[in-house]
């Protein structure tokens, strides 16, 4: 008998290993798993093996649920997996003090502050602060009635 196995097999050459988001669910219904795979994979293709999950639509509790079992994911980056930006948005440290928690919802706090969530907070600060300027000129400009 003739074993083609190794033949059929397809051999990913410079590959490394990424953990990131498998989606999953439905239409209008997203759920992700958090996976560690080879980076020239197919997005939801075969895993080496799933680390956790993300469901980013609120529940009744106005809860966006993540599910991560940290001890396989400190193993993977140890063994040199790469992170990729949205599953390390998610797993990013943010402290915000008391009055405008504006990121704080669904980061877990287990890496260091991703660059790019401290520039989309400051977009998003600028943007409050021209709308609420706005609202102030338009409180004191008098109108007019003819």
């Amino acid at each position: 008998m003739v074993q083609l196995g190794h033949c059929l097999l397809k051999k990913y050459y410079n590959a490394h290993t990424v953990i990131r988001f498998a989606m999953g669910g439905c239409a209008n219904r997203p759920y992700f798993r958090i996976v560690a795979a080879q980076n020239k994979r197919a997005r939801d293709g075969k895993h080496l093996e799933q680390i956790g999950c993300y469901d980013p639509l609120p529940n009744d509790h106005n809860e966006r649920i993540v599910g991560v079992n940290f001890e396989r994911l400190k193993y993977w980056i140890a063994n040199g997996a790469h992170l990729t930006k949205p599953v390390e948005k998610l797993l990013a440290f943010w402290m915000e003090d008391g009055e405008s928690s504006l990121l704080c919802k669904g980061l877990s706090g287990f890496l260091p502050l991703h660059p790019m969530t401290i520039t989309n907070a400051e977009r998003v600060r600028k943007a409050q602060a021209q709308q609420a300027e706005r609202a102030a000129q338009e409180e004191t400009s008098p109108t007019r009635n003819e």
